[in-house]
């Protein structure tokens, strides 16, 4: 009984997966050629304790003329449109409206995100053909079922609440998900442009933020199966000492 025990332990640690620190609502892929089309995953994390995440907001920057959505299990959404001064001039003729703000709220009872969980909210989009150079801010409110509520707003990469932001480049180029400060120049500045006027190559298997969890991944993989072994060669031993 013992030995059977000791290897379903081992069999449980090797599943076992730390849950990221400090996780920020984020997008991906975050570097996007400008004119565009893309899907945008909004990623939101749980982090209250307790609690899990009711609702989120994100306000969209200017230019956005229309947006598809995933219809996401357990979460209304609401797309809020604003009346344009100026209209933007499409294949398709003038628009006077672009997309402001697209709210999800949880109803249930699928979905739900509690701490250490997290979803994510894909949209089509066409990036504005106007946006080169420049980090567009996806501004979000995040709203937990214990009142708590996290404004992600700030411009700046190394703000507690850094804004969720996409990187726009220059058109005809490649969509990549860059991980930490790449994923973005500060709101303001210009977005770095390929060396000696070449396009940069495609991010190999989702960029640096995939590769380094491929690895975490591998870490873990390969200290599961020594904790396994370790126990089974115990519980062998368990075995030969006496009939347990």
């Amino acid at each position: 009984m013992k030995a059977k025990k000791i290897l379903a332990l081992a069999g449980a640690a090797a599943l076992i997966v730390p849950a990221a620190s400090q996780a920020h609502v984020s997008l991906q892929p975050n570097t996007i050629p400008a004119g565009a089309f893309a899907t945008l995953d909004v990623r939101v994390p749980g982090e209250q304790e307790g609690a899990y995440v009711k609702k989120v907001d994100v306000l969209f920057p200017a230019g956005f003329t229309s947006v598809d959505y995933e219809n996401v299990p357990g979460w209304t959404i609401k797309v809020i449109n604003q009346r344009l001064v100026t209209p933007i001039q499409t294949d398709e003729g003038p628009v006077d409206e672009d997309v402001s703000q697209i709210v999800w709220t949880w109803t249930g009872p699928l979905g739900q995100v509690r701490e250490n969980q997290f979803i994510q909210f894909p949209l089509s989009v066409a990036i504005p053909d106007n946006t080169v150079g420049q980090a567009l801010l996806f501004k979000t409110v995040q709203t937990y079922s214990n009142g708590q509520v996290v404004h992600w707003i700030d411009s700046s990469l190394a703000a507690e609440h850094p804004a969720p932001r996409v990187d726009i480049t220059a058109k005809g180029g490649v969509i990549e998900d860059l991980a930490g400060k790449e994923a973005g120049p500060e709101a303001g500045q210009p977005a770095a442009r390929p060396v000696g006027g070449k396009q940069a190559a495609p991010a190999s298997s989702g960029g640096g933020a995939s590769r380094g969890l491929g690895i975490a991944a591998l870490a873990l993989a390969a200290l599961g199966l020594l904790t396994g072994l370790a126990a089974i060669g115990y519980a062998r031993r368990l075995r030969s000492g006496s009939d347990v």
